[in-house]
Order: structure tokens, then C-alpha cells, then sequence
């Protein structure tokens, strides 16, 4: 797992983890990582993963590897179970014993080659999940609502917590090392690549994501989990799969962006590189004395000196973070693995278009690393941002690209479903609501996706609500949308209004609908509901959570019914609707006109509101003088 190093602490968490730790505080040099074991080691030594501590994936083989001198006989024990092999001319071995079901009781893994004995205590059989993503899955439980409660009773022994340290670069790494690594965003060094016992000493920096589903299973199931967080902060779904496997994927959008990339790193020279940051650098001083504050400059300071590697190592180049942070793993047995992210996709015009392209491959990419072509995979929506939708800013709000990675992430999701592939799974997380991209309630969204593998891959109780409610048909009588949904499907959570939809006419111009159950009086039967307002006459089309911080409340067992529509049309589309006019670039929105696509919205909800606040005072007037006759 990943612990944040405080001054004195930094000997504790060591003794924790039977690593040395003398002078450990001299040693951690601010913007530079300190590695105590490498990535592979001179003579006999593991891959990294192996470590005192760990959890091993029951009923399933047991592999385990790591380097020797070529030609040196290696023998693996463990429990009663022995395996030997010789090691390779490019030093690595690898044994495989049988599979155990699982266990609390702590095992020792031994390790013999020719001169050296190597002897791993306290492993448990259990489950195994892979957290993967960006910053919302990394995001820590002590930031958290109720975040230091968690922290203050995280006393499970048969929790371990690892994080994978975040490697750069396309060429595939065998294996990764320990180290303390420095972050450059937090300014400070984080303790990654090590296994840790849950407690209150090790959780706080742990995903609170990750946190909550390892401690839901093991709490459910009393068995041992592993938690293995291969999250990484500001990064796009593209650099997660193999670079080989995108440059299949013949589409424009991928071939796009993987020539793009490929010119960046063309272009990109060290040299002219550092002289530029030079030049910047002395203007810098230049300026800080021309306005007489010499002071201000630091004493330590030096002017740059070393080359970088440019683009080529960037963590969001395709394929990088595979080859980095996911190929290091690859072999491991686990269950499965779970997955939040989608923030940076959003940022990009049409990013929604590349993200489906990719995402069912990805997929499938990660299940083969792991040797399991049924590998569990749980989908977590991307999260809110941005101010709240409400009946004043409905409009300007349904334009958002983080809608449409939404909806292509439970797409994805269905597509699995009806391909008659149950083991992947979907949990929503825009009913969380924070106006922060970072929202800071995470216990129960790590809480809804463990409640698809406990009924799924654990056999649990059916009344564990987990699959979203649907919308099984649509019709139009009258001028009002009919929607039916299974019998008792949804209600609002907080029993007021329906809120969350809205409808449009043949013309495509939305607007916030009046929603409400098809018998008002009969609450046995909320199955129904019937959309209507008055400035679509008659309605084609509707939209349901269609917001990046959505106005929505319809919930089914405590699940929300997801961003829905029946309409297919685009960014541009909408540009070309609301102000007639036709996108420069075909299906993309240049930032003027995405902000003219935004005034047009705007206008448009004024005119309702102005629209309905004149209805108010006629129908106030009315009544007034009803009441005065």
C-alpha cells in the first residue's frame, strides 16, 4: 500500500514491514525516490510482489518466480507442497504448485537455491482484487467523509494492502522495486511496493475505494482479501492497454490519437529542451531582481541541468501505464479487479467515442495478463463534477463529455451482459454528489460494487440490490411519454417528486419533464411514469440523469437508474439544434463554439423559467379573483 513518510514515522512503518530502516530519514532526498530493494536483485531474489505478508489466490495454482544465476537449481516449498526448477540463461525461474482452498492461518513460503535460503512468514490463502484507474480510485480514505472513523476501527489482520509503484515508459518491466517515491504533486514520498496488514497505522492512505470492497468481502465471506492498488492519478483509459493491442483497433479516433503521440515524441529533442528551461530559468532570476526581491529566490537553488525523456516516458502516452504498472503483475493470480476512472477522457472533444472503442478491449487485455478469460471486473461510472443540476441551469448542464463517458461505460457493461458474460459488473456513482471532481464520498460506492461480487462471484443473498433498474419500454399517448419499468422498480429516495428527466419533441430541444407515476393514487404500482411538459407538445425523445453533477433521485433497493436516453445525438448535434448552425469540423466543438452551444442553453432556461413564472402569476391572479367574487 501506498503510506505517506512523516519524520519519525518513517522507522515505524518499517519495522512494520521487516525492512531496514537505520537513517532512513537522512536518506529521503526531496524530489528523488529511495529504493530499498530493485526491481531484480543480484544471485537469488523474488519478484517483489512475493513478500512476507502477502495473500495468495486460493483454488487457483500457485505460481511464484523470480531470478538466479543461470543454470542454478531453485526448489519452492510451501505448506507440504514442494516444486523445483532450473533457472534460465536470462536468470529467471518459475514453479507452479497446486491450488489450496482458503485460509487464515499463516503460512511460510521458502525459497533454496545453491548458497541461499529465502524465507517469506504470515501468508494467507484468500482472494486477491486489482484496484485500477485514476485519481478517484486512488483517493484515500483518510480525505473522506467519515473517512477517520473507517481509519480508527481498520483492525483486520486478514486484510493485506499493496500498492504498485508508478513506473514510466512503453518497454514492458519484468518486475518493479520497493522504494519510498517521491510525488511531485504532493510533495512527498510515499512508501510503495510493500504488503501491509490492515490496520489504523497502514489504511489512511489506502483507496478508500479499495478499502471499503476489501473490507465488505472479507466481513461477508471471513475470508482472507488482498487488495493490490494499481491506480494512477490524471491518467486516460488509452495508456492502460497494451500498445500493440490499440494499434489494431482501426478507427479513426485511435489512429488519431496514436499518431499524434507518435509525432510528439518525433518531435521532442533533450537538448533543446533543457536550453529552453535554462533560458527560462535565468529570465526568471532575471526578473525576481529587476523587482528588487532577491530574497525571495532560495539559497539551495540550481539552474536545470538534466536532460528529460520528453514524451516518450509520459504516463498518458497509449500503452505506457500497461507496460509499467500493469505487465509487471502479469502471471499473478487473482479474482478480479475493479475499476474507476474516466475524468481525463472527458476533457477530450468526442473523448466518449475513443473510450468505447477501447474500453471491452482493455478488458479483455487485463483478463489475459491474469490468465483468466472469466476474470471478474467490476465498473464503477465516473463520479460527479462541476455545480449541481438543478431547474435553473437544467439546459446548460446536458452538454458535458463526462455524460457521455458515463453512459458508454454502463453501455460497455450491458454489451458484456447480453454477449451472456456475467462476470463483469457495474455500480454507479453520480447520486454521490459533490460539486468537486474529487467527491468525497467514497464508502458507498466501494460499498455498492462489493455488493456485485458478493451476490455474483460469493453466492450471497439476491436481496443485495446491485443491478441498476432499466426502462423495458416507451410509448406516446397524447401528448405524454409513457415509460414502464419492472413492477416496484423504482421510487424517489427522498419521497418527494420524480426528478431527472426531460423530453424533447422531433425538433431535439429538451426540456425539463413533469414526471409522474401513471396512478398516483394506487403506490402499490410504481412501475409507470408518465412525462409531460408543456413546451413540447408532442415528445420523441427523453434523457434521464443527463448531467455531469445530475438532478436525479429515482432509486431501486438503494441503486440509482442511470443516465438513460433514447436519442442518439451528438455535441455537434445539439450545437447545430439549439443555434443553427453546423459544427467547423464535423461532430467536434471548437471552445467558441462550445461556449455558444452553453449561452443557447442558458437563453433557453431563462425562457422556461420566465415561461413558468408567468404561468404561476396568471393562475395566482385567477384564483384571486375567484376567491374575491
Amino acid at each position: 500500500m501506498k503510506t505517506k513518510i512523516l519524520g519519525a514515522l518513517i522507522a515505524g512503518f518499517g519495522a512494520l514491514a521487516g525492512i531496514p530502516h537505520a537513517g532512513a530519514e537522512e536518506k529521503l532526498v526531496p524530489g528523488k525516490d529511495r529504493i530499498d530493494v530493485p526491481a531484480i536483485g543480484d544471485g537469488l531474489c523474488l519478484h517483489n510482489l512475493f513478500q512476507t505478508g502477502m495473500v495468495l489466490q486460493r483454488d487457483k495454482p500457485i505460481r511464484i518466480w523470480g531470478w538466479a544465476e543461470p543454470g542454478e537449481n531453485v526448489s519452492v516449498t510451501f505448506g507440504d507442497k514442494m516444486q523445483s526448477c532450473t533457472a534460465a540463461a536470462d536468470r529467471s525461474w518459475k514453479v507452479e504448485l497446486p491450488a489450496l482452498p482458503a485460509s487464515s492461518e499463516p503460512r511460510t513460503l521458502v525459497v533454496q537455491g545453491k548458497a541461499t535460503t529465502i524465507k517469506l512468514e504470515d501468508i494467507l490463502l484468500g482472494d486477491v482484487w486489482l484496484l485500477g484507474g485514476q485519481s478517484n480510485m486512488e483517493f484515500p480514505i483518510y480525505k473522506v467523509e467519515d473517512g477517520a472513523l473507517e481509519i480508527a476501527s481498520a483492525n483486520f489482520k486478514n486484510i493485506r494492502l499493496f500498492t504498485v509503484p508508478q513506473l514510466n515508459g512503453p518497454d514492458y518491466k519484468k518486475a518493479f522495486p520497493r522504494l519510498y517515491q517521491w510525488s511531485d504533486w504532493n510533495s512527498d514520498h510515499y512508501r510503495q511496493g510493500y504488503w501491509d496488514v490492515c490496520s489504523p497505522a497502514t489504511v489512511s492512505e489506502m483507496s478508500a475505494i479499495g478499502y471499503t470492497f476489501a473490507r465488505r468481502l472479507h466481513m461477508a465471506t471471513q475470508i482472507p482479501i488482498g487488495v493490490i492498488d494499481a491506480s494512477r492519478g490524471g491518467t486516460c483509459i488509452e495508456t492502460w492497454l497494451p500498445l500493440d493491442l490499440l494499434k489494431t483497433i482501426d478507427t479513426p479516433e485511435v489512429k488519431a490519437a496514436l499518431s499524434e503521440w507518435d509525432k510528439q515524441v518525433a518531435a521532442f529533442n533533450p537538448q533543446q529542451d533543457l536550453e529552453a528551461r535554462i533560458k527560462q530559468d535565468q529570465e526568471w532570476v532575471a526578473n525576481m531582481k529587476k523587482q528588487g526581491r532577491e530574497k525571495e529566490i532560495p539559497a539551495n537553488r540550481t539552474p536545470p541541468s538534466a536532460l528529460r525523456p520528453g514524451p516518450a516516458m509520459d504516463m498518458n502516452r497509449p500503452g505506457n501505464c500497461y507496460a509499467s504498472m500493469l505487465a509487471p503483475l502479469a502471471g499473478f493470480q487473482i479474482k478480479g479487479a475493479i475499476w474507476h476512472q474516466g475524468f481525463n477522457n472527458a476533457m477530450v472533444p468526442n473523448g466518449h467515442v475513443l473510450y468505447y472503442q477501447v474500453f471491452a478491449k482493455m478488458i479483455g487485455a487485463w483478463r489475459a495478463a491474469f490468465d483468466d478469460p472469466q476474470m471478474p471486473f467490476g465498473i464503477i461510472s465516473l463520479c460527479t463534477a462541476g455545480d449541481p443540476q438543478d431547474l435553473n441551469n437544467y439546459l446548460e448542464n446536458i452538454v458535458d463529455e463526462g455524460i457521455y463517458i458515463r453512459e458508454v461505460q454502463y453501455q460497455t457493461f450491458l454489451d458484456f451482459q447480453k454477449a451472456g458474460d456475467k462476470s463483469v459488473g457495474y455500480a454507479s456513482s453520480f447520486d454521490q454528489r459533490r460539486a468537486w471532481y474529487h467527491p468525497q464520498i467514497k464508502i458507498p460506492v466501494g460499498e455498492r460494487i462489493a455488493g456485485w461480487a458478493l451476490v455474483t462471484k460469493y453466492g450471497k443473498s439476491g436481496d443485495i440490490r446491485w443491478l441498476p433498474p432499466t426502462i423495458q419500454e416507451m410509448k406516446v399517448d397524447g401528448g405524454k411519454m409513457i415509460l414502464k419499468m419492472a413492477r416496484f422498480e423504482v421510487i424517489p429516495y427522498n419521497d418527494g417528486p420524480i426528478l431527472g428527466f426531460c423530453i424533447a419533441g422531433k425538433d431535439g430541444k429538451f426540456q425539463p419533464a413533469k414526471a409522474d407515476w401513471i396512478d398516483p393514487a394506487n403506490p402499490g404500482d410504481r412501475s409507470t411514469i408518465v412525462l409531460s411538459s408543456p413546451l413540447v407538445a408532442e415528445p420523441v425523445y427523453y434523457r434521464h440523469a443527463w448531467g455531469r453533477n445530475p438532478l436525479a433521485n429515482l432509486k431501486a433497493g438503494g441503486i440509482p437508474l442511470d443516465a438513460l436516453r433514447n436519442d442518439n445525438f451528438t455535441v455537434a448535434d445539439m450545437y447545430e439544434i439549439y443555434t443553427g448552425k453546423k459544427s467547423a469540423t464535423p461532430n467536434i466543438l471548437e471552445g467558441v463554439e462550445f461556449r455558444d452551444l452553453g449561452n443557447a442553453l442558458k437563453a433557453e432556461d431563462v425562457k422556461r423559467r420566465l415561461n413558468e413564472a408567468e404561468t404561476f402569476i396568471k393562475e395566482h391572479q385567477a384564483t384571486s379573483n375567484a376567491a374575491q367574487q
